[in-house]
């Protein structure tokens, strides 16, 4: 095994680390929102409830898994009743019935505050079970879909239609439920909650907006302390600590990619800021009070190309040209389509058409898997820890993806896509982000974007309070 260097002093623990962001201030203050009144779930469980109603369903069942790290594998009990952990939701449709939580079940949940049920009456704690674990022979899957099905049946749902709600994760429940309760039906009623993201209610809308407050001010602790010498890891900490110091709940729902070439998508590997670097901050998350906040910001460190420069440019002209077209009655797809303008302009793009555009994780034309090209890519900072380059990424030219951005919710909802084929209205209270972008591998790349609100008579920049165009940093 080949023995690692020594680390340089930029990656030794020294007291930069803390001065860094010595003497920063945003240049707005944040206004903080507090959690949403009880009175935005009572509305949201009568809608709900009134949607099962026309389904013909009984009772539904909600659930959300434990997929690590305290994370849960989608928002739909958050949303119904503000519980950010895992559990199923028995919610009867007769709205004098309570709700019932079933869970906790395992070690990795958090305990209130935050995060106690809104509208919950009773939690059930099933257990956590496994012979290696816990010394408890069994299965907590299993565990849970007794005490669920017993409890449906002592409630009179042992013959009900139910409706169940949930993603991928939650299969070995559903399967285990239908076998307790043989007599009755069950449908994927997903598509009740699903439907609700569509428009924010102003309250949500407050959230939204205090979200992009916070990456503002995380770009704004970024674009302090960068300078030539600075590590990848530094910035992303002075990101982090700005957000998260002023109320943002996670640290890793954001990228940042820094080399030559305007690579993003990345992490912090130890790559250190020098002249020519293109750094971008790619904002994918930033969580507050449940809901987030995406928007992108491009940072040039002293001398870059002139192709860098007209990418750059191209994407800042992509993103004013779609945004001038918000507006509650445009067409989402006109709002794609203009943002391709300036890319069919330049010669980049023959169409806006989404689906022949090419894209950095397109296959080939016939479907077949795109071979990534193999070669050495010099990297000093990833081969001073003994590692190689070894692949071109991305694997070929153009935007990120065939669109120009996408609704912006809870996490692990589906999105909905502002690209050529979404001939959907655009409707007052949607909040979206619009990001344009391109990369070029070995050449020139871009992502910067805004998140966007419709209102009443065109569209409100959540993320005004930094620039859309490139920061400069110098390299003296």
């Amino acid at each position: 095994m080949t023995a690692l260097s020594p680390a340089p002093s930029a990656f030794r623990a020294d007291l930069r680390f803390e001065r860094l962001l010595d003497g920063f201030e945003p240049s707005f203050e944040f206004e903080p929102v507090g959690p949403l009144p009880e009175s935005e779930f009572v509305d949201r469980l009568r809608r709900i409830r009134r949607e099962a109603t026309v389904a013909g369903y009984d009772v539904i069942l909600i659930h959300a898994d434990s997929i690590g790290s305290y994370k849960v594998s989608n928002s739909y009990l958050r949303y119904v009743c503000d519980w950010a952990r895992e559990g199923v939701l028995v919610v009867p449709t007769d709205d004098d019935k309570p709700l019932t939580m079933f869970s906790i079940f395992s070690s990795s949940v958090l305990l209130p505050p935050a995060g106690e049920p809104v509208l919950v009456e009773d939690i059930w704690q099933v257990g956590t079970w496994g012979r290696e674990t816990y010394n408890r022979p069994g299965r907590t899957v299993d565990k849970v879909v007794q005490a669920v099905g017993d409890f449906l049946e002592r409630e009179g749902f042992s013959i009900a239609q139910i409706g169940l709600v949930g993603d991928a994760t939650s299969k070995p429940y559903w399967d285990g439920l239908k076998a307790h309760l043989p007599k009755s039906a069950f449908a994927d009623g997903s598509a009740i909650i699903d439907r609700m993201q569509k428009v924010r209610s102003p309250r949500e809308q407050a959230v939204v907006r205090a979200a992009a407050q916070l990456a503002d001010i995380g770009i704004q602790a970024a674009y302090h302390v960068i300078r030539p010498g600075v590590t990848d890891h530094e910035i992303y900490a002075a990101f982090t600590y700005a957000q998260m110091a002023r109320g943002g709940e996670t640290g890793d729902g954001y990228q940042i990619g820094i080399n030559r070439y305007g690579t993003h998508c990345g992490k912090p590997y130890g790559h250190v800021v020098r002249n020519g670097d293109l750094i971008n901050l790619y904002i994918s998350a930033v969580i507050y009070q449940g809901y987030t906040a995406q928007i992108a910001r491009m940072i040039a460190v002293g001398d870059i190309t002139d192709k860098q420069e007209e990418v750059l440019q191209m994407c800042v002209e992509g993103v004013e040209k779609a945004a001038a077209v918000v507006r509650p009655g445009a067409l989402v797809s006109d709002v794609a389509n203009a943002s391709f303008e300036p890319y069919i302009e330049r010669g980049y793009l023959a169409s806006a058409d989404s689906r022949t555009m090419p894209y950095n994780w397109v296959s080939e034309d016939d479907g077949k898997p795109r071979l990534v090209p193999r070669k050495h890519v010099p990297d000093e900072d990833w081969e001073r820890q003994g590692r190689k380059l070894m692949h071109v990424y991305p694997a070929t030219l153009g935007p990120h993806n065939p669109n120009v951005g996408h609704s912006v919710s809870m996490q692990k909802f589906q999105n909905y896509n502002i690209q050529s084929n979404n001939h959907d209205l655009l409707e007052q209270g949607m909040t979206f982000v619009l990001h344009a972008q391109w990369l070029e591998p070995e050449v020139a790349g871009c992502n910067v974007g805004d998140c966007y609100l419709v209102t009443a008579d065109g569209a409100e920049n959540l993320s005004c309070h930094t620039p859309l165009a490139p920061h400069r940093v110098k390299a003296d």
